[in-house]
C-alpha cells in the first residue's frame, strides 16, 4: 500500500497502489500525497501530472479499517490531500478505470481533468458512512456537475456509470476499453507542448482566483512566451516556451 511515481517526458505519473483493497487510501497514503505533490511541483522537469490507480481500479475510497481506528485523522488527512492536489500548479489529469468511489472521487474531482475508461463507476458515498462531506469538496463537486447532480450523488451514495458521468460533467472524456492509456499519453504530450504561463494563469482564474490579472500580465511581459508563440506561428514551427511554474 503506497503511492508510486515516475516522471517521463515532462509528465509525472502518480499511481495509487493498494490492489488488495481496490486501491483504497490508508492514513499513510493520505499523509504521503501532499509532500509528494510538493516535490513534483518543484521539479522543473514536470509539466503535467497524471493520477491513476494500479490495475483495473482507480480508487475505491478510504480504507474503512483506518476510519474505524482514527476517523478524524483520516478525514483531516484526506481533506489536506485533496486540497494539495487541487492546488498543484501544473495541469493534472485523473485517468480512471473501474471504481472511483468516495475518497477516490474526491481525488479525481481535485484534478483539472478526468478521462475514464468505459465501465468505470463513480460514487460520492459519505451518506453510506454517516460522514459529513467537507464544504470545499462539496463546492468542487457542484462546480463540476451542478447542484442537482451533486445532491443526487451526495444524498444517495449511488454509483453512476462513465456515460452518465460524461453527461453531467464529472468526466471530460470516455474511452473504449484498452484505449485510455494511449489517449492520456497523447493528450499529456499536447499539454507538455503548450505554454505553462497560459496554463498556470488559466488554472488560477478557473479556480476562482480573479484578483491577479496584474500579476499575470507582468509574468507575460517578462516571459517571452508571447513573442515566441507568435514567431513560431508565423514560421510554422513548434514553439519553444520557456516560462516555468
Amino acid at each position: 500500500m503506497e503511492l508510486l511515481h515516475s516522471v517521463t517526458d515532462g509528465v509525472a505519473t502518480v499511481v495509487i497502489h493498494h490492489p488488495a483493497k481496490r486501491n483504497a487510501m490508508t492514513v499513510g497514503m493520505w499523509r504521503a500525497l501532499p509532500p509528494l505533490l510538493d516535490d513534483l511541483a518543484a521539479d522543473p522537469a514536470v509539466r503535467a501530472l497524471v493520477l491513476t490507480g494500479e490495475g483495473d481500479t482507480f480508487c475505491a475510497g478510504a480504507d474503512i479499517s483506518t476510519l474505524r481506528e482514527s476517523p478524524d485523522e483520516a478525514q483531516s488527512l484526506a481533506g489536506l490531500a485533496e486540497e494539495a492536489l487541487a492546488a498543484f500548479p501544473k495541469p493534472s489529469l485523473a485517468a480512471v478505470r473501474g471504481y472511483c468511489v468516495g475518497g477516490g472521487s474526491q481525488l479525481a474531482a481535485a484534478c483539472d481533468l478526468r478521462f475514464a475508461e468505459e465501465g468505470a463507476l463513480f460514487g460520492v458515498t459519505p451518506a453510506k458512512l454517516g460522514i459529513v462531506y467537507p464544504a470545499s469538496s462539496t463546492r468542487r463537486l457542484v462546480s463540476l456537475v451542478g447542484p442537482g447532480t451533486a445532491k443526487y450523488l451526495l444524498f444517495s451514495g449511488e454509483l453512476i456509470d462513465a456515460e452518465r458521468a460524461l453527461r453531467t460533467g464529472l468526466v471530460d472524456e470516455v474511452l473504449p476499453g484498452g484505449e485510455l492509456g494511449k489517449r492520456v499519453g497523447e493528450f499529456t504530450r499536447v499539454l507538455v507542448s503548450r505554454s505553462q504561463l497560459t496554463q498556470a494563469a488559466a488554472k488560477e482564474f478557473a479556480n476562482g482566483r480573479t484578483d491577479r490579472d496584474a500579476h499575470w500580465a507582468d509574468q507575460a511581459r517578462g516571459s517571452g512566451d508571447t513573442a515566441e508563440g507568435v514567431a513560431a506561428f508565423l514560421e510554422r514551427r513548434a514553439p519553444r516556451f520557456t516560462w516555468s511554474a
